[in-house]
């Protein structure tokens, strides 16, 4: 497990106020509060540092190569070079790599765990941001241009952050592979189609185009068919995986392997040229798998931003358990959650309480009737979450309580309740004035 601590970075300002400023990466990590309160923050600085993490474990950057200037060139393009301040302080303990960044001392540190380094699982990290929405028209951005008065052509999709134009990657990919007989959303029995490069959805018989739909369809779209898209190809065989990528990052496998075990190098050219079989009685097939997966992505991380955009809170249910199912496929997943949403608290704590009923039950009855409610592909442990509250006031980070097991948001509802009865009651003696 990865944990992470930060101080004085935009409006994260004291951070986590407990564990001496650590904030456990849990399987499944949540951040709600306020608009400015740092959640997408947090969530941003989480997937640099395991960007870097993995770059440095695949050999991509060695970590003599990262000063405090490549650093903040990599949080830049996350849109956080404007974050840091004089007294900024962040540091990041991974599955295999460690961090540290120090602004007072305008200082980089970075060192690799060799011993946590024998379990790590390389993963494909992917960002999800609440702009997802853009995508219905990047495509036909993307193929405009304009001309100043000059002359000089401006390409249109310049101006996009990297983070959407890295989205819309996967997401044709997803649509491609996934969408050209539909894609089943868990909304209204609403399908997704992607045929003759034109998106577009069927409801209940209805066909609309893409760019015509409801925003809640065109926010969960590209959010649900990525999850699953990504989290089906860090499933496949390695053998299969290895045949898709660059020659670039196969010749670097090469060259490592034969650094360390010639035979393994070659053994690696006969699963590219005769797939898995050929090396199925091989005693060091087990070996030459444990080397690549420090190459390869055999685990998912998934960021989203605001699952909840634009839907209605049983739609949230839908998507939260969908995400929940996708992130329960491999052990090493993980699923890291920025939200404003109470009902996103509220269907995980189901989840947790689902996950505890399924142990208890002694029959199939009974477990059915958890699964009406709560799939049991889609629960999730008390252990293996940490939900964060983050407030916009004094950039302070707390772990939200628990009773029983189970995440307790009523500080959080009761406050915003409260402020609610008080206007109302507060209209209401207004009223008697008005008589």
């Amino acid at each position: 497990m990865s944990r992470i601590k930060i101080r004085n970075f935009g409006p994260i300002r004291e951070g986590f106020t407990e564990n001496e400023g650590w904030m456990d990466v849990k399987k499944v990590t949540v951040m709600i509060g306020d608009q400015g309160s740092g959640k997408s923050t947090a969530a941003k600085l989480i997937s640099v540092f395991s960007w870097l993490e993995k770059n440095v474990v695949r050999k991509s950057i060695s970590i003599e190569q990262i000063n405090t200037s490549v650093f903040r060139n990599l949080c830049a393009a996350q849109e956080l070079y404007e974050y840091f301040k004089q007294d900024t302080f962040l540091s990041f303990e991974g599955e295999a790599c460690d961090f540290e960044y120090d602004a007072k001392e305008n200082s980089f540190k970075g060192k690799m765990n060799t011993e946590k380094l024998k379990n790590y699982v390389l993963p494909k990290i992917q960002y999800v941001s609440a702009a997802r929405n853009l995508l219905t028209l990047l495509y036909n951005i993307s193929l405009q241009s304009i001309i100043d008065k000059e002359g000089k052509v401006f390409d249109m999709s310049s101006n996009i952050p990297f983070m959407v134009r890295d989205l819309n990657n996967e997401y044709m990919k997803a649509l491609a592979e996934l969408a050209k007989d539909g894609f089943s959303l868990p909304i209204n029995e609403t399908s997704v189609y992607f045929q003759n490069h034109n998106t577009f959805i069927k409801t209940r018989g209805n066909k609309v185009s893409m760019s015509a739909a409801s925003s809640g369809i065109q926010s969960i779209t590209p959010l649900l068919l990525v999850s699953y898209y990504l989290s089906k190809e860090v499933q496949k065989d390695l053998s299969e995986k290895i045949q898709a990528i660059d020659n670039n990052l196969k010749g670097k496998i090469e060259n490592e392997l034969a650094k360390e075990n010639e035979s393994l190098s070659v053994k690696f050219q006969q699963l590219l040229s005769f797939g898995k079989d050929v090396l199925k009685d091989d005693k060091d097939l087990v070996l030459l798998e444990e080397k690549l997966r420090k190459f390869i992505p055999c685990s998912f991380v998934n960021i989203v931003e605001e699952p909840e955009q634009n839907l209605f809170p049983t739609s949230q249910q839908r998507v939260i358990n969908s995400l929940l199912e996708f992130n329960n496929k491999l052990a090493d997943n993980k699923l890291i959650i920025t939200t404003h949403s109470p009902y996103i608290i509220g269907y995980l704590t189901l989840a947790i309480k689902a996950n505890e009923l399924y142990h208890k039950a002694e029959t199939d009855e009974v477990r059915q009737r958890i699964n009406e409610i709560v799939p049991m592909d889609s629960v999730v442990s008390y252990d293996d979450i940490a939900i964060y509250e983050l407030d916009e006031n004094n950039g302070t980070i707390k772990l939200l309580g628990s009773e029983n097991g189970i995440p307790n948001d009523n500080d959080y509802l009761d406050n915003e309740l409260g402020v609610l009865n008080d206007l109302f009651s507060d209209l209401l003696d207004i009223e008697d004035l008005c008589r």
